[in-house]
C-alpha cells in the first residue's frame, strides 16, 4: 500500500466530501460487524456470502467515488500544471490494483 503514497500536492476535500465518504465507510463498518454477528450466531453460509457481496459492492462504490473526485480535481490540476503523464500513470497503477 505504501508504494502508492506520494508527495504530490492534492486538492483538499471539503467537509461535505469528507463527511459523505466517512458516513459511507461507517455504514460498511456496521455491515462488517453484522457479518461477525452472523458468524457468531452460526447463520446460514449463503446469507453470510450475500452480505459479504454487498460489502464488496459498497466498498467498490466508495472507491469509484474517490476515483471520480481524484480525476476531477487532482488529475485535472496536474494536467494543467504539465504533470499529467505522471499522475495518470499513478492513477492507472492504482486502478489496476482496485480491479483485482
Amino acid at each position: 500500500m505504501d508504494e502508492f503514497l506520494h508527495d504530490h500536492p492534492s486538492t483538499p476535500r471539503t467537509q461535505e466530501e469528507k463527511d459523505k465518504v466517512i458516513n459511507r465507510l461507517k455504514r460498511i463498518e456496521g455491515q462488517v460487524r453484522g457479518i461477525q454477528k452472523m458468524v457468531e450466531d452460526d447463520r446460514y453460509c449463503m446469507d453470510i456470502l450475500v452480505q459479504i457481496s454487498a460489502i464488496q459492492a459498497a466498498l467498490k462504490n466508495v472507491g469509484f467515488s474517490v476515483t471520480e473526485r481524484h480525476m476531477k480535481h487532482c488529475v485535472s490540476d496536474a494536467i494543467q500544471k504539465g504533470e499529467g503523464q505522471e499522475t495518470i500513470e499513478e492513477l492507472m497503477n492504482v486502478l489496476k490494483q482496485f480491479s483485482k
